[in-house]
């Protein structure tokens, strides 16, 4: 090729990018919606929409994914749980309507407010809707109202998470369409009411969380057409009452389970023993009483049994054998043991133990000073004795209550790293060291004295 013919190529080349039109790549709805939903931000300290400018490719736009010829298909944004300074606040705008091909919404951890979007539910692809913000956190989304009927047409949708709002009402009856969901998260908001009976359509749901809300009544009977798949259910902190129904000992895929803080009476159905991968059962602050079964579970990780009216006696020995358990709560649960002669399997991993209540005798000493990680030891009304100089103190404990014991000795100056601490009722002598404690913590002990009681003589 020779010089004339390859520098007319290259100046016809150029001429052609120059010739191109520089327009967003996005389709001009999508831009819209988005800047819109902008309009709607309040507060963005981190800048998070920096990049959300007219005439720019939106699909670039931070939190933005494309697909199917430049439409937007994903909504992303997040703030850090410990970091108030990544949340986003505001209100959504009713313009994010416009993007026909959105499939998924993620805003999490942000500071959102104001009546729930129920415009989302007329975007004919959604598949995916997270609004919610993190319990690890202290700000919360803050979306108030009922959850809109429209909910309804979302057919397609597979998760629909809205835990951590200010939610009111009821749950719409209508949601029985979402017959493709395998998660069900409507967790700490205002909702009330009966749980609807409608779960037989859920035939793929692996997640169901709706505690700590207001809801009342029996758990529905439709609930039990979920046992072959079902492996978080957690009712928790509601109202609920009657008893705990036997078919919940057919979720032989259950790992955890949660009525904790309803009105349950009678027994705990005997076909528990069916549970063998449980990991997680909480049943405490309830009116449950004796028997409790015997399980057959490989390795129980957390247990709370605490505050119903069972009397166990011993630490049933599917906790003791576990290698794994890390939470054990069975305060008020009847136990009558020497401590000593508590031999369970692993202590290494134990967080917080909680035997109060009981007619526990003995030290504790062999056994906390065997864990590396406890955070949390409670052990108040029973009989134990023990030098609490004796107790090591790990860095990681954070509460400790031995109150109303026979404890002796002098509080050892290691319990000024502590968040709570109650050592009251006991007999214990001496200074007390430099702590952030009330005199609650130390009161009716033999001979305590100095801050926060009086001067020592």
């Amino acid at each position: 090729m020779n010089i004339k013919k390859l520098s007319f190529l290259l100046l016809a080349i150029l001429t052609l990018r120059c010739l191109k039109p520089i327009s967003a790549a996005c389709h001009v709805d999508d831009e819209a919606g988005l800047l819109a939903f902008k309009s709607g931000i309040t507060a963005d300290p981190s800048n998070k929409l920096s990049s959300w400018k007219p005439g720019t490719d939106c699909c670039a736009w931070a939190g933005i994914n494309c697909l199917n010829n430049n439409r937007v298909t994903s909504l992303r944004l997040g703030g850090q749980p410990d970091q108030p300074n990544t949340f986003l606040s505001g209100k959504i705008s009713p313009s994010l309507s416009k993007l026909k091909f959105l499939d998924g919404i993620y805003l999490q951890n942000l500071n959102l407010s104001g009546p729930f979007p129920d415009l989302l539910f007329g975007l004919p692809n959604l598949l995916f809707v997270y609004i919610e913000h993190q319990a690890l956190g202290f700000y919360y989304n803050l979306f108030t109202g009922p959850i809109p009927s429209s909910i309804s047409k979302l057919t397609r949708l597979t998760q629909l998470n809205l835990g951590g709002n200010l939610l009111t009402g009821s749950i719409p009856y209508g949601i029985k369409n979402l017959k493709s969901l395998t998660l069900f998260n409507l967790e700490r908001n205002g909702l009330s009411g009966p749980i609807p009976d409608f779960f037989s359509s859920f035939s793929d749901l692996r997640v169901l969380m709706l505690s700590w809300n207001k809801f009342s009544g029996k758990i529905p009977a439709s609930i039990s057409a979920l046992a072959p798949k079902l492996a978080y259910l957690e009712l928790g902190h509601n109202a609920l009452t009657g008893q705990i129904p036997d078919f919940l000992g057919n979720f032989k895929a259950l790992d955890t389970l949660d009525l904790s803080y309803n009105g349950f009476s009678g027994i705990v159905p005997q076909r528990f023993v069916n549970l063998t991968k449980i990991f997680n059962l909480d049943l405490s602050h309830n009116y449950l009483t004796d028997p409790f079964p015997q399980l057959y579970v490989k390795g129980i990780e957390s247990l709370d049994l605490s505050y119903n009216g069972f009397h166990l006696n011993q630490i049933p020995k599917w906790v003791t054998s576990s290698p794994i358990i890390y939470s054990l709560k069975l305060a008020k649960c009847g136990i009558k043991l020497k401590l000593e002669d508590w031999k369970p399997a692993e202590t290494y991993f134990y967080d917080f133990i909680d035997l109060s209540e009981n007619e526990i005798t003995g030290s504790p000493i062999g056994l906390l000073n065997k864990t590396d990680f406890l955070v949390g030891f409670s052990a108040s009304g029973n009989k134990l004795k023990f030098n609490l100089e004796s107790l090591r103190i790990v860095k990681t404990l954070k509460q400790l209550d031995l109150s109303r014991n026979l404890v002796f000795g002098k509080v050892p100056s290691g319990v000024s790293g502590l968040d709570r601490l109650n050592v009251s009722h006991n007999h214990l002598c001496g200074p007390i060291p430099a702590t952030k404690f009330a005199a609650s913590a130390f009161l009716g002990n033999d001979c305590l004295c100095g801050a926060p009681l009086a001067a020592c003589k």
